[in-house]
């Protein structure tokens, strides 16, 4: 069995690895402290207590990244010979369930309060020797855990698709969100506040959906990653326009008549197959080489290309 070649990051995709890292270490430092605000505070609501689970769970994606950030960058060995890269996919799925199980409990736990007929008070507490309504530090947690997810959202959106890391992307994707979900946080406290105590299950139920369906669209993603779908952008936004671009790549080779390309994604790179139709017998073995290190060079995330000469192109060599 003949491994791979060792994976390293390119300098600059490096640098930006490092910068997601420590911002993955920064937002699950913050994301801990938030759900600890919003416990002390939650009281009785239960769109507080769907808010808190929500800061929670959220930490997934960012430890799964941690985690399989380093997985994937081990060695290939004999019994895994292409690496390890295909951990990121792992802990994709992982994260996504984890979401979907969540939403499903918590959007379980606001219907059967909303059926039992459980009514949310929010009355007063004692703070510093005065009395206040206990909404209000509800309201402070609630914007602690918003507006700053709302920049590490943005702030890990842009590193994300320099160093093709779907898990950082989904993880960027739901911190950008999070304010709709405090905001019906909000609601729900300032509803119950009002007296309108059905707005507080209401909200829990916003929320909840909100992460359930923020699990089942990566869930979605991830099973089509694991099947070996025709890749994808980062932002999953459109097809991956590699393939097209190594094929051409081939093609403007002096000693290629027609090429076809596929490609399979695992984790941050690409393996695949090229099918070329020689014009000349001579010397194929170095000219194969070069146009193997030459597509290597066009794009990092091309890790291991193999090309394969044939007489002509049929079907099944031309992917649709």
């Amino acid at each position: 069995m003949k491994p791979t070649r060792d994976f390293e990051f390119p300098p600059e995709q490096q640098a930006v690895l490092t910068r997601a890292r420590r911002l993955e270490w920064a937002s699950v430092v913050y994301i801990a402290s938030a759900a600890a605000f919003l416990y002390v505070t939650m009281g009785t609501s239960q769109a507080m207590r769907t808010s808190f689970w929500e800061d929670v769970i959220s930490v997934v994606p960012g430890i799964a990244f941690l985690v399989c950030t380093r997985i994937a960058l081990r060695a290939p060995s004999q019994s895994f010979p292409y690496g390890l890269h295909g951990a990121v996919g792992i802990g994709y799925l992982i994260a996504s369930l984890a979401l979907c199980g969540m939403g499903l409990f918590l959007l379980g736990e606001a219907a059967a309060k909303v059926i039992a007929g459980e009514r949310t008070t929010i009355g007063g507490m004692h703070l510093f020797g005065t009395t206040i309504w206990a909404g209000w530090p509800m309201l402070v947690a609630v914007a602690y855990s918003g507006i700053p997810s709302v920049l590490f959202g943005r702030a890990k959106a842009s590193l994300a698709p320099q160093i093709h890391d779907k898990i950082l992307y989904a993880d960027a994707k739901m911190m950008k969100a999070d304010w709709m979900a405090e905001l019906a946080t909000a609601v729900g406290v300032v509803g119950a506040g009002f007296g309108y105590w059905w707005l507080d299950p209401l909200a829990a139920a916003i929320v909840s959906l909100d992460i359930l369906k923020d699990g089942v669209a990566n869930v979605g993603v991830a099973m089509s990653d694991l099947t070996e779908r025709r890749p994808k952008k980062t932002d999953r936004s459109e097809f991956e326009s590699l393939p097209d671009e190594v094929k051409r790549l081939l093609e403007d080779l002096d000693w290629v008549e027609a090429a076809a390309v596929r490609l399979r994604e695992a984790g941050h790179v690409f393996f695949g197959e090229a099918y070329v139709v020689p014009r000349v017998s001579d010397d194929l073995p170095r000219r194969i080489h070069e146009a193997v290190e030459a597509a290597k060079r066009f794009d990092w995330r091309l890790h291991d290309l193999v090309i394969m000469p044939v007489a002509h192109l049929d079907d099944q060599q031309t992917p649709r």
